[in-house]
């Protein structure tokens, strides 16, 4: 069996079976003609089911055919332009290289001793993300799992910064289209179910700063504390970004810790085009970015970015065989003394591979495209009687529903468009996703795909009209 170990004496097998991979998803990527097969739970289970792991079938080749029948064949493919679902994009090539290179040398970003270079590498990496922010030579951070990863230690450092003599008095405040991870986390910090205030959204789905302001007053009223406003720049659901220099103002006021969740809007950094539509994000405490949304990286490549170095001490823990405390003296740089990770992969040479090769220009001018191309389905959806289109995009996301004429049940309405996206998901013609607004049921394009166009749009609009028409003709056949 050690002729599986990844060595000097097994280099050349280690390139023949990578490039048998290489090849099967290649070929898999020029021939798939829809992002979806269609594929079922029940019709997949068996096929998974049957495989007995405890019987290995000794032949690179042999498994290769196997993962087409149980994954390849039926996996969702973001390149294709009509997957409009969620926040998952294409990949550059320069960064699946890197995904290439880091799995085979496997180096761990918790110490020095066990990456060398990488931990410079990703410290570059965290530098020119803070100087893109504008976070100031203090700045620092670490790269993580996700967005909701970077949320949790933000918050962590929040709650260790604020003044308080009990944790049942710290309040976080968010607006309500803010992401689930600010209540997970809140809950995971032993803060409570009531620690989190949601704060209206206005018709363009960002805070009301009003409504802050109002809110941080009576926090302060009722003699609780306000741990930190978390301001959203790319909200899940419509990609709006909340006014950051108004509420950053607001924090400064109250003394409160300002974090930016800018997992999605972070492409904005390297935007040619929008990157004034960050601005007032210089001013938070914390931040965090998504690589692998707005970037174009493969998952996971993320990181939470703090102002002020020192807040990082939160998350520092000394362990006499890993980081003991005689390194910092030595200026031995571990990176596990920033992060809530112990041993962590190298996904920072992905983002590095990608800066080298294309540049930031080149990332930006691809984010620029998602979002021209939102704006340009908006006005094909707002001249569109058939929908109803909830606000103008900010980044690169599009909600709407079907609002047939014929109609006015909105219970009867909601039905139709779930129908009409389980519908168009078995079919594996489109994948888009699916939200509530005011409690009604709406679809959403997220548009992460510079390779999609209005024509792809246009045509995933007909075939949703399409099915939620047969489900309505249906409906009605079954009344009469």
């Amino acid at each position: 069996m050690r002729s599986h170990l990844l060595n000097d004496t097994t280099a050349e097998q280690y390139r023949r079976s990578v490039t048998q991979g290489v090849e099967r998803v290649a070929a898999k990527l020029a021939t798939t003609d829809r992002p979806f097969t269609g594929v079922t739970v029940d019709a997949l289970s068996p096929r998974i089911d049957a495989i007995d792991l405890d019987k290995p079938l000794h032949d690179t080749a042999a498994v290769l055919d196997e993962l087409e029948d149980v994954y390849l064949r039926d996996a969702v493919y973001f390149h294709h332009p009509r997957y409009l679902a969620h926040l998952n994009c294409p990949v550059v090539i320069p960064a699946v290289l890197g995904e290439a290179v880091l799995s085979a040398v496997n180096s761990s970003l918790d110490t020095w001793d066990q990456s060398a270079g990488g931990t410079l590498i990703e410290r570059k990496l965290i530098d020119w993300t803070t100087a893109r922010i504008g976070l100031g030579p203090a700045a620092d951070g670490v790269f993580t799992s996700g967005g909701t990863q970077s949320n949790l230690q933000a918050l962590l450092l929040a709650r260790e910064e604020a003044k308080t003599d009990g944790l049942g008095k710290l309040r976080i405040f968010a607006s309500e289209v803010s992401h689930f991870s600010v209540q997970k986390s809140a809950k995971l910090l032993g803060l409570g179910q009531d620690a989190v205030v949601s704060i209206p959204v206005g018709h363009d789905k960002r805070m009301q700063t009003v409504a802050l302001a109002r809110e941080l007053a009576r926090c302060a009223e009722d003699g609780l504390v306000p741990m930190a406003v978390v301001a959203t720049a790319g909200t899940t659901d419509f990609g709006s970004i909340d006014p950051l220099p108004e509420i950053a103002e607001l924090c400064a006021q109250y003394g409160v810790w300002m974090h930016v969740d800018a997992a999605y809007g972070c492409g904005l950094l390297a935007s040619l085009k929008y990157r004034d539509r960050l601005a007032g994000i210089e001013l938070a405490d914390s931040v965090t970015v998504d690589y692998h949304k707005s970037f174009f990286q493969p998952v996971s490549s993320s990181a939470v970015l703090v102002k002020d170095a020192a807040t990082l001490r939160h998350a520092t823990y000394h362990a006499e065989y890993l980081n003991p405390r005689r390194m910092v003296q030595e200026r031995i740089p571990n990176q596990v003394d920033k992060s809530l990770q112990t041993t962590r992969r190298f996904d920072a040479l992905k983002l590095w591979m990608t800066l080298r090769v294309m540049g930031a220009d080149g990332i930006g001018q691809l984010f620029d495209e998602v979002c021209d191309l939102a704006a340009e389905g908006w006005a094909l959806l707002a001249a569109d009687p058939r929908f109803d289109v909830v606000v103008e995009p900010a980044l690169s996301t599009l909600v709407f529903r079907y609002v047939p004429a014929s109609v006015t049940d909105p219970a009867e309405i909601d039905r139709a468009n779930l129908y009409a996206r389980k519908a168009l998901f078995a079919s594996g013609d489109a994948v888009v996703a699916g939200t509530k607004v005011s409690g009604r049921h709406y679809l959403k394009f997220t548009l992460l795909n510079p390779e999609t166009t209005t024509a792809d749009i246009a045509a995933v609009l007909d075939l949703i009209a399409g099915h939620a028409e047969q489900y309505l003709g249906e409906s009605l056949d079954r009344a009469s």
